[in-house]
């Protein structure tokens, strides 16, 4: 399974990347889960130049992602897509392991 990276959510991590005057060469989006939200757990998203050889190594759409194992077990099987819409502009994860999410979709329960 493994998790995935959009073309659209690529392409607004170059965005900004290019006007962080970041690479993604040398940057990796850091995706992850701590416990809080309204469900359990939150998500996160970060920039990072650090990678420990315990993490996850992704690579979509020309994007390095990646991931620790702990957070792994939850993000298994995600999607990680980006909208742009009118009343709602942001990353959105769709995650088959969780068994509830919260309204705003910031957090889950597995």
């Amino acid at each position: 399974m493994g998790i995935q990276i959009t073309e659209r959510a690529a392409e607004e991590v170059r965005t900004i990347l290019e006007k962080q005057g970041l690479t993604a060469d040398k940057v990796y989006l850091r995706l992850g889960v701590k416990g809080g939200g309204c469900s359990g757990f939150s998500y996160t998203l970060d920039l990072t130049e650090s990678k420990s050889d315990h993490d996850e190594l992704i690579e979509q759409h020309g994007i390095n992602c990646v991931c620790d194992p702990k957070s792994y077990l939850y993000l298994n099987g995600v999607t990680v897509d980006f909208k742009d819409e009118m009343m709602n502009r942001g990353f959105v994860f769709n995650n088959p392991n969780a068994t509830h999410t919260c309204g705003c979709g910031s957090s889950f329960t597995a």
